[in-house]
């Protein structure tokens, strides 16, 4: 009986250290990298990426590079809101679980505007009743 008692005891201290291991924070942080593309379907250079934790904190801002890209480290591990704008145009906001320790790549592109910007027309445009 005794043996029983001290295996027992023996696998609730295990339990409660293990529980204990888990409820302390990883280290760490993670990144957040992508692309913002135009209604074009090209990149957008010098895009604004707005930001902002699930957790509540105040939102970020970021400028994408020439060529769309952009890159934002130093994330704790949770889910955070972007958006992107750029000429006019601005993308859906997106949800991005970020984990500590891993690099999450995610495509933001532009679809929303009040009115399209002339460099995302063409500038030719459909006749459909050509004139003699």
């Amino acid at each position: 009986m005794k043996r029983v008692l001290m295996l027992g005891m023996g696998f609730l201290l295990a339990a409660l250290v293990a529980q204990r291991v888990a409820a302390v924070p990883q280290g760490g942080s993670g990144i957040l990298s992508g692309a913002v593309i135009g209604p074009d379907d090209k990149p957008v250079p010098h895009a604004v990426i707005t930001y902002q934790s699930g957790g509540g904190t105040s939102p970020h801002v970021v400028h994408a590079d020439a060529r769309g890209h952009f890159s934002i480290a130093k994330l704790r591990s949770d889910v955070y809101g972007l958006r992107a704008s750029g000429k006019g145009v601005f993308s859906d906001w997106e949800n991005v679980s970020v984990r500590s320790g891993k690099t999450k790549a995610v495509t933001l592109r532009l679809i929303y505007a009040k009115k399209i910007p002339k460099q995302y027309t063409a500038t030719r445009t459909y006749d459909p009743e050509p004139k003699p």
